[in-house]
């Protein structure tokens, strides 16, 4: 192959090409911008996949970030939650605690068997055990509504026990109240209630109480809780007890050789008062007992035949 290389300031020159020259020019022309199509495509290809790749990780990392925030908050929601039952919990066991007490008081109010009601530890339950159904699991806020319906429940049971309680207590203090049983531990009635001969004047004479006879120093009880209104030496009566129990009633406790109490002394059934004498108007050791109700002297022997409750 011949190529002319024609010049207007010099005389043409002529360029005969072999079949090797032809082939490495052939190769430059179409080979080089092949060469550079290729690498400019690979180029771009791989800058696209470097930023794909990197698109795709800041993507996953910005999954992973919005996942461990979502479980940072699902973790401090869970610990206010926690929290939350937890001082439901407490309030719930103070409340049991509370209807534990008032339930020892009311038994020891009645007069119950501690063995029959024992509230120092959990009831008595059991049965067969049976296979729980595929019933769902209770969610947090059924949990919840069932706290404030146990809350609700001790909040009512607490109120009615305490009314139990005031209304028991206003009945055991009614009782306490109420002469019943002898003034004595031990002895005899040697002179009833009533129309009578006068152990002294021999004439008939009518007797405001009864008379216990026993052993000079023995113990004198009182019949019923009150306050003590007298205690002294009164005329014909001698060393005498007065006990005031409300509601009008009186019991007087004469003849004694020593009193034990003082005006003003809050008294229990069964307390010893004063000691058997025979002080004032007697003629031997014993105990004179009067019973009055609104001010007027009333036949004890109702009062000694109640047994105590």
């Amino acid at each position: 192959m011949k190529l002319i290389l024609l010049n207007r300031y010099a005389a043409s020159r002529t360029l005969e090409l072999g079949k090797w020259s032809l082939a490495l020019l052939s190769a430059l022309f179409v080979g080089l911008p092949l060469g550079l199509v290729t690498v400019s495509y690979q180029f771009g290809f791989g800058e696209g996949v470097a930023s794909e790749q990197a698109a795709r990780i800041s993507l996953e990392e910005q999954r992973a970030m919005d996942r461990a925030e979502a479980l940072a908050q699902m973790s401090v929601e869970a610990q206010s939650r926690l929290t939350a039952m937890t001082r439901r919990l407490a309030g719930l066991q103070a409340h049991v605690t509370r209807l534990d007490a008032l339930g020892t008081h009311l038994t020891d109010l009645a007069g119950l068997e501690g063995s029959e009601f024992d509230f120092s530890g959990p009831p008595a339950v059991g049965g067969p055990s049976r296979p729980l159904s595929t019933a769902p699991s209770l969610t947090v806020a059924e949990v919840d509504t069932q706290f404030s319906a146990l809350d609700a429940l001790f909040a009512r049971r607490e109120v009615q026990f305490d009314v139990l309680a005031g209304l028991l207590s206003d009945e055991q203090l009614r009782v306490e109240a109420t002469p019943a049983g002898r003034p004595i531990r031990s002895g005899w009635q040697s002179s009833p209630y009533g129309h009578r001969i006068d152990p002294i004047s021999g004439a008939r004479a009518w007797h405001d109480g009864v008379d216990f006879a026993g052993r000079e120093g023995s113990d004198i009880l009182a019949v019923a809780s009150g306050v003590v209104s007298w205690s002294g030496h009164k005329s014909g009566y001698g060393t005498m007890v007065e006990v005031s129990h409300g509601d009008g009633l009186i019991t007087r406790y004469a003849h004694n050789q020593a009193n034990l109490v003082d005006v003003g002394d809050l008294v229990r059934r069964g307390d010893v008062i004063a000691l058997m004498g025979s002080s004032g108007r007697s003629t031997g050791p014993h105990v004179h007992f009067e019973v009055f109700k609104h001010g007027r002297a009333v036949d004890p022997a109702t009062y000694v035949r109640r047994t105590h409750r």
